[in-house]
């Protein structure tokens, strides 16, 4: 009994994160790879923020939430990466205790805004869809501002409660984590004592917001198909559906890695370490890295403008589309050919 409450007494406050301890021969040669991919994430994501900020057409409710997603992305992955490319240069990656925390805040602090973020691009594209004609009346920069406040909160509510609760655990297990960042079952992995709170808690919260984003999500999209659908003109049916598609392929991405990297860590104790720190890899990064190729390429006036800024002049595209639009613009001018 004495030798356990000593044991208990000692409360690490420093440690080292270790992440895939089993490719330590081959970690120095990750360096290179991780970095372009870290470059990548930054340039690609800033690249779509700079251009929905400098082109006025673009200053709609639909891109400024893009912008604001991908501006997430950059904050998510320089909350993960510096530290993970410094754990490829050096074995035995150190970080304080306060360093740990606030790198799990942010975590989960632009996670969480990731979340949000859709479920506002969901009720933008519905009333966009079913109600078309009162967009402009509803999709105003009040609403937006509204929804910003509400995204913030929301993410603060579950990020601060999480961090609070581990600070106040007790870390005598050892000051080694075996992961490449501070992540919330990561830090319980090493903590002592009645852990059934911790665990419920971080299981019931992500339930929980899964669950109500999920279903917010799965019953506006039902209904914005639908809808689209219904809409007699062709073109106009398959650019709902194609912008819809853009944003079910990134909520796709996002809610499908992060449950199975949950599913990994609860159910598979099997599992080697360094597949459970891949799968947590590819959770934290692999929306940064495509949100911006999707919509980059899927969002016809994003990538015509990107384009024109990339290469100078006018894309193909625009150029075999403009004869057609001047021709519109006649007959809606009710000019002479």
């Amino acid at each position: 009994m004495d030798g356990n409450t000593s044991i208990f007494n000692i409360s690490y406050t420093n440690f080292f994160l270790v992440g895939f301890p089993g490719l330590q021969e081959w970690r120095p040669l990750l360096v290179l790879p991780i970095t372009f991919l870290y470059v990548s994430i930054i340039c690609t994501n800033a690249l779509v923020i700079h251009t929905v900020v400098a082109q006025q057409n673009l200053h709609q409710p639909m891109y400024v939430l893009i912008a604001l997603l991908l501006a997430v992305n950059i904050c998510a992955a320089t909350a993960v990466m510096p530290k993970m490319l410094e754990g490829f240069v050096h074995y035995a990656n150190p970080i304080s205790l306060h360093g740990c925390l606030a790198q799990m805040f942010f975590i989960y602090f632009t996670l969480l805004l990731d979340y949000n973020l859709l479920l506002a691009m969901a009720l933008d594209r519905y009333v966009a869809i079913c109600h078309p004609l009162r967009y402009t009346d509803l999709m105003t920069s009040r609403l937006l501002g509204l929804l910003a406040i509400l995204a913030l909160t929301r993410s603060l509510g579950v990020a601060v409660p999480l961090v609070v609760l581990t600070a106040q655990a007790q870390f005598c297990r050892t000051g080694m984590i075996q992961h490449f960042t501070c992540e919330y079952i990561a830090l319980l992995s090493i903590a002592c004592g009645d852990l059934t709170f911790n665990n419920w808690l971080g299981l019931v919260m992500r339930l929980v917001t899964v669950t109500f984003d999920l279903t917010l999500l799965g019953t506006s999209y039902t209904r914005i198909i639908y809808a689209a659908f219904q809409i007699s003109s062709g073109g106009a049916r398959a650019k709902a559906l194609h912008t819809c598609g853009s944003h079910l392929l990134v909520i796709l991405t996002i809610y499908l890695s992060g449950l199975s990297t949950s599913i990994v860590f609860r159910v598979a104790r099997t599992v080697s370490q360094d597949v459970q720190n891949l799968l947590s890899a590819i959770y934290l990064l692999l929306p940064g890295a495509l949100n911006p190729v999707i919509y980059g390429v899927r969002t016809k006036e994003i990538r015509q403008h990107v384009e024109k800024m990339l290469c100078g002049k006018e894309s193909a595209q625009n150029v075999r589309e403009k004869p057609k639009r001047l021709q519109n613009m006649r007959v809606e001018r009710k000019l002479p050919g």
